[in-house]
C-alpha cells in the first residue's frame, strides 16, 4: 500500500493541479468524481478480451466462440471520449506522467489474485521505425511501474516486433488480423518458457495486436498470457 501512495504522489506531482477532464482544482490527473464515473468495476468486463458488457457475466460471445490466445484481460476504462484524450496525450502529446498515474489506476483495477503466479511482465514492443519517430514506447511507460509495484521483471529484450505494421487504427475490422500476421518474435525463448506472461499495452482494440503476440509467446513455451490495459474500444 505505502508503495502504490508513493507511486501516485511522485505521479501527481508532475502533472497539472487541475482534472483533465473536468477542471477540479488539486487533484492531479483525475479527481476523484471522474474516477468514480470514468473506471471501471472488471466485474462488468469479459475476463477474457475485457470487452464492457456492462453485466456481472464471464464470457462474451465472441470469446466462446472463437478463443483468443491470450487466458485473460483487464482494462480499467473505456476508450471512448472523454478518457480517449488521456491515452491520445500520452501517446502523441508526450505527456510521460501520465503513464504512471495508468499504472496506479491499473493497480487500484486489477486484483494481486490475477497476477499471483505470473513469472515477467512484457510491454507490447513496438518496431524500430515506430520507435524511432516517436522516441518512446508508452506501452513500456505504463508497465515500468506495475512491474516495480508487483515486484516482477520487466522483459526488455524478450520479445521484438519484427514487422513495423501499419497502425491498427487506420485499418478496417477485417484487415486487422492480417495485419499482425508475423509481426513478433521471441529472442529469448527461456524467460518465457513455462511462465505465465502479463502483457501491458495502452489500448486494446479489436484483440487482434495481443492475440498475435500471445500466440508467439505461447509457441515459445508461455504457460498463460494475460493482459493489463487502459483503455478498451467498446464493440461496434
Amino acid at each position: 500500500m505505502y508503495l502504490l501512495r508513493s507511486l501516485f504522489s511522485a505521479a501527481t506531482s508532475l502533472l497539472p493541479g487541475a482534472c483533465a477532464l473536468c477542471g477540479a482544482n488539486h487533484c492531479g490527473l483525475l479527481c476523484e468524481s471522474c474516477r468514480q464515473r470514468h473506471v471501471n468495476h472488471p466485474s462488468i468486463r469479459c475476463i477474457r478480451c475485457a470487452i464492457d458488457m456492462g453485466t456481472l457475466q464471464a464470457l462474451c460471445g465472441r470469446c466462446l466462440a472463437e478463443p483468443p490466445a491470450f487466458d485473460a484481460s483487464f482494462a480499467v476504462t473505456s476508450y471512448t471520449a472523454p478518457m480517449d484524450k488521456l491515452v491520445q496525450a500520452l501517446k502523441f502529446g508526450r505527456q510521460l506522467p501520465y503513464a504512471t498515474v495508468f499504472a496506479q489506476l491499473i493497480l487500484q483495477v486489477v486484483s494481486t489474485e490475477a497476477i499471483a503466479d505470473a513469472g515477467l511482465v512484457l510491454a507490447v514492443p513496438l518496431s524500430v521505425e515506430r520507435l524511432a519517430v516517436r522516441g518512446f514506447n508508452q506501452a513500456h511507460e505504463i508497465a515500468r511501474p506495475l512491474a516495480r509495484a508487483w515486484q516482477l521483471p520487466l522483459a526488455t529484450d524478450v520479445c521484438l516486433r519484427v514487422r513495423d505494421t501499419e497502425p491498427q487504427s487506420a485499418l478496417a475490422p477485417d484487415r486487422r488480423r492480417d495485419n499482425m500476421h508475423g509481426a513478433f518474435a521471441v529472442a529469448r525463448r527461456e524467460a518465457i518458457a513455462g511462465k505465465h506472461v502479463i502483457v501491458v499495452d495502452d489500448v486494446m482494440t479489436t484483440g487482434h495486436t495481443l492475440d498475435a503476440l500471445a500466440a508467439c509467446l505461447k509457441r515459445h513455451g508461455a504457460t498463460r498470457v494475460t493482459n493489463i490495459v487502459f483503455a478498451r474500444t467498446p464493440l461496434r
